[in-house]
C-alpha cells in the first residue's frame, strides 16, 4: 500500500512539473551536465535543454548521470537562447549577483512555489549560467524573475550540478505540498481486554514454570509487566504472536524435561 501511494505521488509530482525546462547555458564541463540530469530525475524533473554545450554527448556526462541516462538522451540541444525559450511564458534565471536595476527576485524556496503556480498557465524555463561567469546581463534581461540560493556569508560558491540539485529539491517539495493528503493505512486496533487477560495468564504460567517468577514477587512483577504491555498497546495479531512464542517455549521445556527423565 505504501509503495503504491508513493508511486501515485511521484506520478502527480511529475505531472505538475512537466512543463518546466531546466536550461543550462553553455555548460563547459560534461560532468556537470550528467550531475544536473541526475539531480533532475530524482526530483521528478524531465526536460533538460542545453545551449551550446562544449562537450555533449560525452562519457563523463553519462557516468555522472548515474541512472539518469534517459534525461540525457531526451535532452534538447539548442544553438541560442531564443530557441531554448520558445513557447515559454515565464522565465526564471539563477544569479548570485545583485543588479543595479531593481529586478524581481526571490530565494530558491520562494521561487519554487511561484514556478509551480506559473506552470498552471503554461511552460516555464529555469536558466542556469556558465560555470565560471553565470548568465550575462543580456541573458538576465530575458528573465522575468531572478533566483538566488542563500549561502553562508564566508563562501558563496556552488557548482552547476549542486545549484540544479537545490532548485530541483525545492521544486519537488513545493509540488509535494500541493498534493492531496494520501490516506494513511488504518492502525491496527489494540487487543481487547479478554485477549490481554489470556496473554497475562499464559505469561504468568510460563514465567512460573521457568523459575523466573518467584512467589514473593509474583504480584509486583506481573503488575509491572501489565504496565509494560499496556503502554505498548499490542494488537490482537501481536498478542497471538507473543502467545505463540510462549507456546514454543513450553514445548521446548517439555522436550528438555523428557530428555532429563530418559537420562536418569
Amino acid at each position: 500500500m505504501a509503495v503504491a501511494a508513493r508511486m501515485r505521488a511521484a506520478d502527480m509530482i511529475g505531472t505538475s512539473l512537466q512543463g518546466l525546462r531546466i536550461v543550462l547555458v553553455e555548460p563547459s564541463h560534461p560532468g556537470n551536465i550528467g550531475a544536473a540530469a541526475r539531480a533532475m530525475k530524482v526530483m521528478g524533473l524531465r526536460h533538460l535543454v542545453l545551449i551550446n554545450p562544449r562537450f555533449f554527448p560525452d562519457p563523463e556526462a553519462t557516468a555522472l548521470a548515474s541512472g539518469a541516462e534517459d534525461i540525457l538522451d531526451a535532452a534538447r540541444v539548442c544553438a541560442d537562447l531564443d530557441t531554448a525559450l520558445q513557447g515559454c511564458h515565464k522565465v526564471y534565471g539563477t544569479s548570485a549577483r545583485d543588479r543595479r536595476i531593481q529586478w524581481p527576485s526571490s530565494n530558491a524556496r520562494e521561487a519554487a512555489g511561484n514556478i509551480l503556480a506559473d506552470l498552471g498557465n503554461g511552460d516555464c524555463a529555469l536558466l542556469f549560467g556558465r560555470e565560471r561567469t553565470g548568465l550575462t546581463n543580456a541573458e538576465l534581461d530575458r528573465c522575468q524573475v531572478l533566483v538566488h540560493i542563500p549561502t553562508a556569508e564566508e563562501y558563496h560558491s556552488l557548482n552547476l550540478g549542486q545549484a540544479v540539485q537545490v532548485l530541483a529539491y525545492e521544486l519537488h517539495i513545493a509540488a509535494l505540498m500541493t498534493l492531496p493528503q494520501l490516506a494513511a493505512p488504518p492502525e491496527e486496533q489494540s487487543a481487547p481486554v479478554e485477549d490481554m487477560e489470556g496473554f497475562y495468564g499464559h505469561l504468568q504460567h510460563v514465567l512460573r514454570r521457568s523459575g523466573f517468577l518467584q512467589e514473593l514477587r509474583a504480584t509486583r512483577m506481573m503488575r509491572r509487566l501489565r504496565r509494560l504491555f499496556d503502554r505498548a498497546r499490542p494488537s490482537r495479531n501481536e498478542v497471538n504472536i507473543l502467545r505463540g512464542i510462549l507456546t514454543e517455549i513450553e514445548r521446548w521445556a517439555a522436550k528438555v524435561d523428557r530428555k532429563d527423565q530418559d537420562s536418569l
